[in-house]
């Protein structure tokens, strides 16, 4: 490399440009902070729109970060031409093994914000993960799952595996309730009974449609009549106290009425997800 070159290099790179393109950076990172600050208040305001307003809130701050960083190095570093052509070329083989991953992840990242397989907000099941979707970054998606832990899956992995969503950007979302009766039991008055429990209760979304339907199943060598109760609850944030209420109430409500039960040490109830 001869002295014009390094010279021009060195100050291309003067210690002062990157502590201002740093400061820039640092000025991004903490807009994007406020933006969703901000957006946290408007949900509390606005719980009809809030997955309206966090998927708003997500493609913002993607595109802020993607255009300031881009427009921070071009106002601070003013590159030439000729030094785009230089750098890009003499980094990209470098860069491009260093950081295919992240690049992946990032044009990834742009394929689910266009394709929309699912959106900020809606309850997926992932692999064993199953939660809601808090963000859609430029390298990963975050989950929350329903025990409160935190997954961070790299955007890649959403275009090589599968993913199933419940609510599919709506609010509403249908949870399932399991029963299980004895083959002996008058089913229409199991019915009424389970249908009463679900239109009574205060989570349930009554615009769309309540199924209870019936099917024979053999549980530990013995037959029994397996009822599914297929019903909305109005906000995906109470899938677990909807299934809960129609759990409880259900099963209250069948032993008041002396509804025989298979005596079977069985799982009674599941919400909604991808085996559901």
């Amino acid at each position: 490399m001869d002295k014009q070159t390094s010279d021009y290099i060195l100050e291309f790179f003067k210690i002062d440009k990157v502590l201002l393109f740093i400061f820039f950076v640092i000025l991004i990172v903490f807009v994007v902070r406020l933006i969703n600050h901000w957006t946290k208040m408007l949900e509390s305001k606005f719980i009809g729109k809030r997955l309206l307003i966090l998927q708003i809130s997500t493609i913002i701050g993607f595109f802020i970060y993607l255009a300031g960083i881009t427009a921070s190095f071009y106002f601070v570093f003013e590159p030439s031409r000729e030094v785009l052509v230089t750098i890009g070329g003499s980094a990209a083989v470098a860069i491009g093994f260093a950081l295919k991953d992240l690049v992946g992840s990032i044009i990834a990242g742009f394929i689910l914000l266009l394709d929309r397989p699912f959106q900020v907000g809606d309850r997926v099941q992932f692999g064993n993960d199953y939660g809601e979707i808090l963000s859609i970054g430029l390298r990963s998606v975050r989950l929350n799952t329903l025990d409160d832990n935190l997954v961070t899956i790299p955007n890649s992995k959403f275009l090589t595996e599968t993913v199933a969503t419940g609510n599919n950007g709506a609010l509403d979302m249908m949870v399932v309730a399991n029963f299980y009766l004895s083959l002996f039991e008058n089913l229409e008055t199991a019915q009424a009974l389970l249908y009463e429990v679900v239109i009574t209760s205060k989570y349930v979304y009554l615009e769309k449609a309540i199924n209870i339907t019936f099917e024979e199943v053999a549980i530990s060598n013995t037959f029994v009549i397996k009822v599914s109760v297929k019903s909305y609850v109005f906000d995906v944030k109470y899938e677990k106290a909807f299934l809960s209420d129609l759990t409880s109430r259900g099963n209250q409500i069948l032993m008041r009425n002396n509804v025989q039960r298979p005596v079977i040490p069985i799982n009674q109830a599941q919400s909604f997800s991808v085996n559901g």
